[in-house]
Order: C-alpha cells, then sequence, then structure tokens
C-alpha cells in the first residue's frame, strides 16, 4: 500500500511541477532580462510577480509531493511514475498556443516507459548507495550540468537544470533514510538551488518544452539509472 501511494504523489507531483514550471516561463517572458550577476534584483522581479509566484508556490508543493513519494517508494519506480509530466506539460502547453511537438515528446516518454518496464522482475525495495558512489554521482551530474548550460542557450540551461535536479533528488533519496544521511541536506539544497536559478534563466530564452521539457527529461531519466546503479 504504501508503495501504491508513493506512486500516487509522484503522479500528482508531475502535474503540480510542470504547471507551476508553465506558469513561470509564463511570467518569466514578461520581465525584465534576469541575470546571475544580479541575484538580488532578480528574485526580486519574480517574487514580485504574482502569475510567477502561484505557479513557484504549486511547483514547491509537487516538490513536497515528490519527496514523500520517495520516502514510500523505491527512486526509479518514482521516477518511472513522474515520466508523464513531459507529456502533461506539452498538453498544457498546447493549450497555451505553444508549439506541442509530439513526436519529440512522444519519444521521450517512450524511452522512459521503457527504462519502467525494464524494472520489471526486480526488487520493490531499494537500499542505500555506499558514500564513494553517491559522490562520484553526484560530481559526474555537475560536471555534465556544467557542460550542458555552456552555451546559455534555453535548451543547454533546461538541460543543466535537469541534472541539477536529478542530484539533488539521487541526494533526497539518501536523506530520507535518515540518520548520518541527513549531512547531504545542503547537497539537495545546492543542487536545486543552482537548478532553479539555470531554469529561470533557461525559461527567457526559450519555450516551455526546450526549457522545462528538456529538464524534465534528464530529471526523470537520470534518477532511474541512480536507482538501478547506485540503490540496486
Amino acid at each position: 500500500m504504501s508503495i501504491a501511494t508513493g506512486l500516487a504523489l509522484a503522479f500528482l507531483s508531475a502535474f503540480a511541477l510542470n504547471w507551476g514550471w508553465l506558469e513561470q516561463h509564463g511570467a518569466t517572458q514578461g520581465l525584465p532580462a534576469l541575470s546571475a550577476r544580479r541575484p538580488i534584483r532578480s528574485l526580486r522581479l519574480l517574487f514580485g510577480d504574482r502569475t510567477w509566484l502561484i505557479g513557484f508556490v504549486v511547483g514547491f508543493g509537487g516538490w513536497a509531493f515528490y519527496v514523500t513519494a520517495l520516502a514510500l517508494a523505491p527512486l526509479s519506480l518514482v521516477q518511472a511514475t513522474s515520466a508523464g509530466g513531459i507529456g502533461i506539460l506539452a498538453a498544457l502547453a498546447q493549450r497555451r498556443g505553444h508549439a506541442a511537438q509530439w513526436p519529440a515528446v512522444t519519444v521521450a516518454v517512450a524511452g522512459l516507459v521503457l527504462l519502467a518496464v525494464s524494472l520489471a522482475g526486480g526488487a520493490p525495495a531499494s537500499s542505500t548507495a555506499s558514500p564513494a558512489a553517491l559522490v562520484a554521482w553526484l560530481s559526474g551530474s555537475a560536471i555534465l550540468a556544467g557542460l550542458l548550460g555552456v552555451r546559455r542557450t534555453g535548451a543547454g540551461l533546461g538541460l543543466a537544470a535537469g541534472a541539477l535536479y536529478a542530484a539533488g533528488d539521487v541526494a533526497t533519496k539518501a536523506v530520507v533514510h535518515g540518520g548520518v544521511w541527513l549531512l547531504v541536506v545542503p547537497v539537495v539544497l545546492v543542487a536545486h538551488g543552482m537548478a532553479f536559478v539555470a531554469l529561470q534563466l533557461g525559461f527567457q530564452r526559450g519555450t516551455p518544452l526546450a526549457t522545462a521539457g528538456t529538464s524534465t527529461l534528464l530529471t526523470n531519466a537520470l534518477p532511474i539509472a541512480a536507482g538501478v546503479a547506485l540503490l540496486h
């Protein structure tokens, strides 16, 4: 029952996060240029916009659902359930007049579904990762994010945000085990904070699917791989 509840929360999380990102994307389009070099000004612009703030609050609620889901179900299964988030985003974006790019969305969702199917027959519970393996994975994720975001395009920043959100999700799964793993909390905060910056900057440079869509793709795919490779 706990796993089923966790997967239901994962689906609700996917809807809330993607709806929130779409609201934030629309709001940032009408704001002055955001800059990582002027963080206080940029944050004031964001939090001072009512539409953006509503999207942020809903998305934060989605993240809370996600953390609860991780406490109830294995990481790979949670991420596989969240894979529908790209389809949700595409449908919502199309209703608002954006090109849905359904062929690309279909390929992305199909790939994540295949990853989910590959989990059939596996253990329904996960173990904890070794500290060395976790450090290696998170370090690799940080390097990947840096390489993806170096061009500062909408898609590049979206992918960089996805790699960072994925790193934060993997670290979050470690944190929910409690005990000494609570020392990983600062890593979660830094990863999500940097992902937030990359995604908001990307919103002003690309379409919803080029930014939030690519971010969702990596945010789902990388933790599924981590669940298999690190958490068995």
